[in-house]
């Protein structure tokens, strides 16, 4: 069996935890819109897992069915990240009182040596940044970051998901909806930095 791109990686694991959500498989656009492609580019990356054995279908739409026990598909592929809830003060982000369940992540989204978690989002600041209400947002953990990187950081013991901007003499998070205010600190600790968003349909 040949082996698959990166791309085609995030493609195959796409069209599994699809398929698991809704117990059908995504069409074409569908894929499309999730990755930001064009129709013909989804088709093609499809055409490509199904020449190199990983799924099969015909041409009508929600046939696609994976080739179980192939490669890509082990468990051991994907690693489990835990998702957050409100991360008191006091308590370690990562500690087993914040949990809120957890996301199965394939290898490739994550960069080796980096620790990772996940938040689901709640309402529409971030709208502007292509994030929504109802999202999970995979995150790396760090304690800094640069500039216009969208963050997840702790003010006033909450937890904010919003854009980051060091200035003189504070920080200012920054919406990507006009409809909110940007929040201005003195004190505010950095989580983690968005690496990848995960939205069911």
């Amino acid at each position: 069996m040949k082996e698959l791109t990166n791309r085609q990686e995030e493609l195959l694991f796409f069209i599994k935890t699809y398929i698991t959500s809704h117990n059908y498989p995504p069409t074409i656009r569908e894929i499309a819109e999730h990755f930001a492609i064009s129709v013909k580019g989804a088709y093609d990356h499809v055409a490509a897992l199904k020449k190199k054995g990983y799924i099969k279908s015909d041409k009508r739409s929600r046939t696609m069915e994976l080739i179980k026990n192939k490669g890509d598909l082990e468990n051991n592929d994907c690693i489990e990240v835990p998702i957050l809830g409100a991360v008191a003060a006091g308590i370690p982000i990562m500690a087993e009182e914040n949990r809120d369940g957890a996301i199965m992540v394939h290898h490739s989204w994550l960069k080796k040596h980096k620790k990772y978690f996940a938040v689901r989002v709640k309402g529409d600041s971030m709208i502007g940044a292509g994030i929504i209400d109802g999202d999970k947002v995979l995150v790396e953990q760090c304690e800094t970051a640069e500039n216009g990187e969208i963050v997840i950081a702790m003010v006033n013991d909450a937890m904010t998901l919003k854009r980051f901007f060091q200035e003189k003499t504070r920080v200012r998070l920054q919406p990507e909806n006009e409809k909110y205010r940007p929040i201005y600190s003195q004190e505010t600790y950095i989580l983690g930095r968005v690496a990848h968003v995960i939205r069911s349909y």
